[in-house]
């Protein structure tokens, strides 16, 4: 549903046929009585009239008010009412033209179902950057300050007053209300009485504000709001506060009743609303969603259809030698495994009916090395271990020793050959995880003397003589924050604090690209599974969408509202998702590149995020120390899996889907049952469309196994081809 702003600013109403008639009129000045007490003349009139009243007392010119007000036959009444009836955005009092009672102003805030504005209000002007003075305008009301704490007061006492079932829900517009009304008062330069505010009403907060608030309290000054951040960020994006019609029945009836101008402003200008049909929600529901910067994603932003099948994979035949035929024989499996494999989606043969045609994104075609290393890998996967609760995976943990906490990022071929690591001294480092040595490709000068045709000519092109175990990389003047291999192998990406992505060849090991387009920090950047297209994130708060032999992005996708700290690509490569400090994930369509799912439920920054390997599902970890499962296709939680006690860094899926694993700075990894989780989820219309979520307190039961380190903090984890897990982090003595 539209915002308040829509339901106040246009009286409605419905002649029962479904035909709404709307007639220009804002929420009137009426004295305790009900009826307006409007001076004669056109609306227009009485505007300008009691727009003079106002800067006459702003101004301290009382017998010139006197005097006005005498001439026009006004009460003293009239003129502080106009006062505390405040301004939408511009200082003008907003005046009732047709004298209505209650039954008016209920009517001019009665449902209507206009065309619903973007999740991130458009800055007024239509510019990409919102005026400082414009965002500011609208804390110009110029209230009674002293009556601000009766105000809020009075919502607590009533929300506190209704029934258990409603209360849950309209406790949601404590926050946002707080928030704007504490503002209001900063901006107008009311400092004691903002502080006094602050202080008898923050605590009332849920904990996880906690961040918000202490920023929040650094804004005691109308200077300190100039150019602020999060100023900008509460003051351009309206709050969303998902709510069942009944309870905002009672909300509507009591501030109508309470002729409260100073609350209808906020909500007005602040709050979106969005009702839906059906039981309240319980507390535990709401505080499941709710947490993040703007409030709930909006079920709206959610229905969008998302094609999160699998690609058909190419025919290749496997050839298959001598000892994989012998293996198979002994083992007698691989009947077994290849209906798994397929019921996963890892190779499927049939075209999935959720996937997207095939031609939807262009994507790069085969070359000769590409499908010989998609046999080797269907080959491996015949010797993949089936894991679950009864069989556990061996952990190969790779500790970064001597690295003084510069370690920053990590990641492993898809092969698991190579390892490399991002550092803070602005290097990256590479490693050969197997016993075959990196080699750098010989000169030019060398390669013209080769034969070309020689069956062994991969071989022949490399300078044995530069062979080491690890080679490091010099380019980036700041440092590494993200890292990732293409699946080919032969590249390698780095994000970095200088504010660019680098791509860099593991044939020659140098730096053929530097991708100019962030202007901050890089927090993290990841190739698509099929290479050719990578995606990075950061502090500028926009993901931006590359080909690497374009110079310049070919999307950007943009409504966080804080640092993107974390990218990741879908399987089939048509979507990509973001995490952020803004504690929401957003997932966004390569093609078109509209945001197609917001998911909110986090209390803290996002930093890692894994995709299952079938696409239907995500999974996300956050500095609250939990791990949210989402089904992607209904863009709704259907797990919370609880256990560690710090920031998550590193989230994987088991090639085969069945398990989790998660690694955190509390140094442990962590395996789950996802396989449990996903199949005790029923997705039924009712949930779909009213965004009801029954979490199971089952955190327990899905946990299969913790495994602590010494003193590492785990940053990266991967499944071998064969489901080995290998974890890596900085040893912190």
């Amino acid at each position: 549903m539209p915002p308040f702003a829509e339901y106040i600013k246009t009286e409605i109403t419905n002649d029962g046929s479904g035909n709404i008639n709307a007639n220009s009129s804002s929420p009137g000045s009426t004295s305790s009585g009900g009826k307006s007490k409007s001076p004669a003349g056109s609306g227009e009139d009485q505007q300008t009239l009691l727009a003079v009243l106002q800067f006459l007392k702003r101004n301290k010119l009382t017998e010139s008010v006197d005097i006005l007000r005498r001439e026009a036959g006004l009460s003293a009444d009239d003129s502080l009412v106009s006062e505390s009836a405040g301004a939408g955005s511009g200082g003008v009092p907003n005046v009732s033209a047709d004298g209505g009672d209650a039954n008016s102003l209920l009517s001019r805030v009665s449902m209507a179902t206009p065309v619903a504005p973007p999740a991130t209000a458009a800055p007024k002007g239509g510019e990409d950057q919102p005026d400082v003075n414009v965002v500011l305008s609208a804390y110009s009301q110029q209230g009674d300050p002293v009556l601000y704490p009766l105000y809020y007061n009075g919502l607590k006492k009533f929300i506190e007053s209704v029934l258990d079932c409603h209360r849950a829900e309209l406790s949601q517009v404590f926050y946002p209300l707080f928030v704007h009304m504490y503002l209001e008062l900063v901006y107008n330069n009311h400092e004691n009485e903002a502080k006094q505010f602050f202080e008898k009403f923050s605590g009332d907060q849920e904990c996880y504000y906690e961040e918000d608030l202490r920023i929040l309290s650094s804004m005691s000054k109308k200077e300190h709001m100039k150019g602020n951040e999060t100023m900008l960020d509460f003051r351009t994006s309206k709050f969303v506060l998902r709510i069942s019609r009944d309870s905002y029945q009672l909300l509507k009836r009591h501030l109508q009743e309470r002729q409260n101008n100073q609350i209808w402003n906020i909500i007005q200008e602040h709050l979106y609303i969005d009702i839906f049909d059906g039981m309240p929600r319980s507390k535990s529901q709401i505080d499941a969603m709710s947490g993040s910067l703007a409030g709930e994603g909006k079920r709206d932003a959610n229905k969008a259809k998302v094609f999160y099948g699998l690609l058909k994979e190419p025919e290749i035949e496997v050839p298959l030698d001598d000892e994989d035929e012998e293996a198979e024989n002994e083992e007698g499996k691989p009947k077994k495994k290849k209906p798994k494999k397929d019921s996963m989606g890892s190779k499927s043969k049939k075209q999935d009916p959720n996937a997207p045609q095939q031609t939807r994104i262009p994507l790069p075609e085969l070359k000769d090395s590409d499908k010989l290393d998609k046999i080797m890998n269907m080959k491996e996967a015949t010797k993949k271990i089936r894991l679950g609760p009864d069989n556990l995976p061996s952990i190969c943990f790779y500790s970064f020793l001597n690295a003084y906490q510069g370690l920053t990022a990590v990641d492993f071929t898809d092969d698991s050959s190579l390892i490399a690591g991002g550092f803070a001294d602005s290097t990256v480092r590479v490693w050969s995880v197997t016993p075959k040595k990196l080699r750098r490709v010989k000169s030019a000068a060398d390669l013209s003397n080769i034969d070309k045709e020689s069956d062994d000519v991969l071989e022949r092109i490399m300078d044995e003589k530069t062979a080491s175990e690890s080679k490091i990389l010099y380019g980036h003047s700041g440092p590494v924050y993200g890292i990732s291999f293409s699946p080919d192998r032969n590249y390698l990406l780095s994000s970095s604090e200088d504010g660019t992505v680098r791509l860099w060849s593991l044939q020659t090991f140098t730096c053929l690209v530097g991708y100019k387009g962030h202007n901050y920090p890089v927090w993290d950047t990841q190739f698509s599974p099929y290479g050719y297209y990578f995606i990075s994130g950061g502090h500028d708060r926009v993901a931006r969408l590359w080909a690497t032999d374009h110079y310049q992005p070919l999307r950007m996708f943009a409504g966080h509202l804080a640092d993107i700290t974390c990218t990741r690509f879908h399987p089939n490569s048509n979507y990509v998702a973001t995490g952020s400090a803004d504690r929401t994930i957003r997932l966004w369509d390569v093609l078109t590149g509209n945001c197609v799912r917001i998911l909110t439920g986090h209390k803290g920054p996002i930093h890692s995020l894994a995709f299952s390997p079938n696409g239907k599902f995500m999974a996300s970890g956050a500095t609250d120390g939990r791990v949210l499962l989402w089904d992607v296709g209904h863009g709704l939680m259907v797990g919370e899996l609880k256990g560690h006690t710090d920031t998550i860094y590193a989230l994987k899926f088991s090639r085969d889907g069945e398990i989790l694993a998660s690694g955190s700075m509390d140094n442990t990894v962590k395996l789950w049952d996802t396989l449990k989780a996903f199949d005790d989820v029923e997705l039924d219309d009712f949930t779909a469309a009213t965004g009801h979520i029954h979490l199971p307190e089952n955190s327990q039961e899905l946990l299969l196994g913790t495994y602590m380190t010494k003193s590492t903090p785990v940053i990266h984890l991967h499944f071998t081809r064969r489901n080995l897990l290998l974890a890596a982090g900085a040893y912190n003595p």
